[in-house]
C-alpha cells in the first residue's frame, strides 16, 4: 500500500506477478516502414502500438529511440486507466523502488503526496530524522514548487527528479506556511534508514516511532515492545507522518499488540475479499495509544484502524490521510515495473476509509505543536492504568478482629 512517495524510492507491495500483456505490446525489434512525406505505408507488425512505434522511429523528422518510445506508451496507457496510484519505474528507478522497500535509498530524506487542496501540488508528507532536508528544517506541508529549476509537476515525476548519485547536489524552491518562499541546496546522500525508534516519554511510558513501513519494521516494532515490557508500563505508538509501505509489514505490526483475529480485509477486482489475520501471541495487555496525523497513511492507516477497531488502542491526533487502496509491483521483462490499484482495503469493521481516513478517538488540533498529542496519549494512557487497576476490596470491622 502507498499514498506517499520517498523521493528516492516508493513504498508499496512488490509481487512476481508480469504484467504481460502490457510487455507483449511493446517488446519486438523495430522494422523500417519506408515511403515517402505523407504517404502512410504498411507496418510489418499487426500491433497497432507495435506499428505506431515502428512509424514514428522511421518516419519522424525527430529522431527517437525505441525506449523512450514504449516508456511513453506505457504512461499513456496508465494515464488511460486514470489511477492516480498507477506509476512506471525505468529500470534505474526500480532498482530504487526496490532498495527504498528494504530501507536504503539515496536522495534527500523527503517523502513526498499530493496537496490535499488542489490537484497539481505536491507538498512534503514527512521529512527523514538526520537527513539533508531535516538539517536544511524542510517540514511537513512545505509545497515543492521547483526542483533543479524545473515544476514538480507530478508526485511520481518529482520523485523522479529528486533521485541522482551520492554526493550530487539538487536545487529545491520550497514554500511554507512559517518560512515563506525560498530555495535550498540539498546534497543527496545514501541512507540505511531507521524507521522505527524508541524513547522514553516519562518513567512509565515508552515512545515507539515508525516512519514507514519497510522491510524489517515488524521485527523491530517488537523488539522495542519487549524492551518497553521490561522498563515501562504503557506505550504510544506513534505513526504520524507515516506514510505507509510494505502491507505485510503493517500486519506484523498490528500482530504485536493483537492475539489473532482480522486486521484487514482487502478485495480484488471480480474476487472474494482476502482477511489477513494477526499472526502469532500478541501482548494485548499493555496500555496503548496511536498517535496519527494527516501525514499518518496507507499501511499505517491499517495498523490504526485495526488496533481501534479491535478496542486495543485509542487513538489520538487528527484525522488521517485517507488511502484505502492496495497497490501491486510488476517487473516487466527489460527491468523496469508497473504499480497498480489491484484492490480497496476495509478494517476490521468493514469500514472503508478511502478519501475519509481514520477519525481518531481524542481529537487534536494539527496546528498544535507535536507534544501537545503526546501529552494527552499521556493522560489518556493514566486512565487506561486506572481502569485496569483492580479496586481495593474493604476489609469488614468482622474480619480485623
Amino acid at each position: 500500500m502507498r499514498s506517499l512517495r520517498r523521493a528516492a524510492g516508493v513504498g508499496g507491495i512488490v509481487a512476481g506477478l508480469l504484467l504481460a500483456y502490457a510487455a507483449g505490446l511493446l517488446t519486438g525489434a523495430l522494422t523500417d516502414g519506408g515511403g515517402s512525406s505523407g504517404t502512410p505505408t504498411a507496418s510489418r507488425s499487426a500491433d497497432p502500438v507495435a506499428a505506431a512505434a515502428d512509424r514514428i522511429a522511421t518516419g519522424a523528422a525527430r529522431d527517437v529511440d525505441r525506449s523512450t518510445l514504449e516508456q511513453a506508451a506505457i504512461q499513456g496507457m496508465l494515464d488511460a486507466l486514470g489511477d492516480r496510484w498507477a506509476s512506471y519505474y525505468p529500470p534505474s528507478e526500480y532498482a530504487s523502488f526496490a532498495d527504498a522497500l528494504e530501507g536504503r535509498y539515496t536522495g534527500v530524506g523527503l517523502w513526498l503526496r499530493d496537496a490535499d487542496e488542489g490537484a497539481g501540488r505536491v507538498v512534503v508528507g514527512s521529512v527523514t530524522p538526520g537527513s539533508p532536508a531535516d538539517d536544511a528544517r524542510v517540514r511537513v506541508g512545505d509545497v515543492l514548487l521547483g526542483i533543479d529549476g524545473e515544476g514538480p509537476g507530478s508526485v511520481s515525476r518529482a520523485a523522479s527528479l529528486l533521485r541522482g548519485r551520492d554526493g550530487s547536489s539538487v536545487r529545491l524552491e520550497l514554500a511554507g506556511e512559517r518560512t515563506g518562499r525560498r530555495t535550498l541546496t540539498l546534497v543527496r546522500t545514501t541512507f540505511e534508514t531507521r524507521d522505527v525508534a524508541g524513547r522514553a516519554l516519562d518513567a512509565q511510558t515508552r515512545v515507539v516511532s515508525v516512519g514507514a513501513f519497510t522491510r524489517g519494521v515488524g521485527r523491530q516494532v517488537r523488539d522495542q515492545l519487549g524492551q518497553a515490557r521490561q522498563d515501562h508500563d504503557a506505550l504510544v505508538l506513534d505513526l504520524r507522518g507515516n506514510p505507509g509501505g510494505l502491507l505485510d509489514e503493517a500486519v506484523e505490526v498490528a500482530s504485536a499488540f493483537l492475539d489473532g483475529g482480522p486486521v484487514v480485509s482487502y478485495e480484488r477486482r471480480g474476487e472474494q475479499p482476502r482477511w489477513l489475520d494477526a499472526v502469532g501471541d500478541g501482548d494485548t495487555t499493555t496500555p496503548l495509544v496511536v498517535l496519527v496525523d494527516a501525514g499518518t497513511a496507507s499501511a499505517a492507516e491499517v495498523v490504526a484502524a485495526a488496533l481501534q477497531d479491535r478496542g486495543r488502542a485509542v487513538v489520538v491526533g487528527a484525522r488521517t490521510f485517507g488511502k484505502g487502496s492496495v497497490q501491486e509491483g510488476a517487473e516487466l521483462p527489460d527491468g523496469s515495473a508497473l504499480e497498480l490499484t489491484v484492490g480497496h482495503y476495509r478494517t476490521p469493521s468493514g469500514r472503508d476509509i478511502d478519501g475519509t481516513g481514520v477519525t481518531p478517538d481524542i481529537a487534536v488540533s494539527p496546528r498544535q505543536a507535536p507534544d501537545v498529542a503526546e501529552r494527552r496519549a499521556v493522560e489518556v494512557l493514566r486512565g487506561l492504568r486506572a481502569a485496569r487497576t483492580p479496586a481495593p476490596v474493604p476489609t469488614s470491622s468482622r474480619a480485623a478482629r
